[in-house]
């Protein structure tokens, strides 16, 4: 595919973020990010007898239209207990389900780590093969949202440094959509973190209940040759709006969402740097061994020779979420603050 055609299709897919490697020539409706995992759970669940659903409040956040589809042995709401039900969720995988476990705030990751960690990740290694452990845990971060601390953690980080796991983070409702359903499908343990800043933003996503992305592939948004710029999750809305606003005063920048987190696809990432010779890091999770970080390490590793300036990282600071709006909404990059960014690295 020629730089060109990828700018045009950049273009015209704004904020939907979808790869024409991705969708090439399918049908499109356009819906919201929450809608996209809904219908990918849907087709999943209609499509494999063994794909069940179980979590809290699954009728709350977004799921009414499941509960009205499938019966009680297909979807099960369960207690508040996340150690319990997630532990439930790994033992029916390990016997031939392929489970949906949905943690609802991703705070309650804590609670769950612990079948998470020492079960799901662990017991193909520690088996020699001999069990697959099929099964999605699915949680939203919300922060933002005045909630305090202890629900609006970004704690996908924490479970990078976990082998095993794979981790995903889309930015787009075709992206969530495919990856949704690509992790269905896998054979390993696959944590999807959703943004719920992302869960109103709309955009095409391919009707084809054959769609998938495939776990491990990034997607270049925009293409562009002054600085590549990463941004994760919720942060994507941010780096768009900056776009628009370098484009008209003439800096082109690469914007990249590497949507899976772990594998990571750090060749993309450094093909952009090799171009621009030029970086900027932005997400919204603690800076101390985030994922920007491993990014950054990765680049110095491979393609320090290509960096005309240090690479640049925007963060939140390692605190704890205030309750107070005003307090919170300071932790964030913005649109301003990745301006300045791009512009202090040319």
């Amino acid at each position: 595919m020629s730089a060109s055609s990828v700018h045009q299709s950049a273009d015209k897919r704004e904020n939907d973020g979808r790869g024409e490697q991705d969708a090439p020539r399918q049908t499109l409706v356009r819906m919201s990010y929450l809608d996209a995992i809904v219908q990918a759970q849907i087709e999943e669940l209609e499509r494999d007898e063994r794909v069940i659903l179980m979590g809290e409040d699954i009728e709350v956040y977004g799921g009414g239209k499941i509960v009205g589809r499938f019966d009680s042995t297909r979807v099960w709401n369960v207690p508040i207990s996340e150690t319990s039900f997630t532990g439930v969720g790994v033992g029916a995988a390990i016997t031939g389900l392929r489970p949906i476990v949905d943690l609802s705030i991703a705070s309650f990751m804590y609670l769950a780590s612990d079948p998470i960690i020492n079960q799901a990740a662990k017991l193909r290694y520690m088996t020699g093969g001999q069990i697959q452990v099929p099964i999605v845990f699915r949680c939203c971060m919300y922060y933002g949202m005045s909630i305090a601390a202890q629900h609006s953690d970004r704690p996908y980080p924490a479970f990078m440094n976990t082998p095993g796991l794979k981790i995903v983070c889309a930015a787009s409702p075709g992206d969530i959509k495919g990856l949704m359903k690509s992790a269905v499908r896998d054979d390993d343990p696959v944590m999807i973190f959703e943004d719920a800043k992302l869960w109103a933003t709309k955009g095409d996503v391919p009707t084809d209940p054959n769609y998938l992305i495939p776990i491990g592939k990034a997607d270049v948004k925009k293409v562009g040759t002054d600085v590549t710029v990463v941004a994760i999750a919720g942060a994507m809305r941010p780096v768009l709006e900056a776009e628009k606003v370098l484009s008209k005063e003439g800096i082109s920048i690469e914007v990249i969402d590497p949507r899976t987190l772990k594998p990571l696809d750090l060749e993309t990432i450094v093909s952009s740097v090799a171009k621009t010779g030029r970086l900027l890091l932005v997400e919204n999770a603690h800076r101390m061994c985030n994922v920007s970080a491993e990014i950054a390490a990765g680049v110095c590793e491979v393609a320090f020779d290509s960096l005309k300036q240090p690479i640049l990282r925007l963060c939140a600071p390692d605190v704890h979420v205030p309750f107070s709006p005003a307090l919170e909404a300071a932790l964030y990059p913005t649109n301003v603050d990745i301006i300045a960014a791009v512009k202090k690295l040319l």
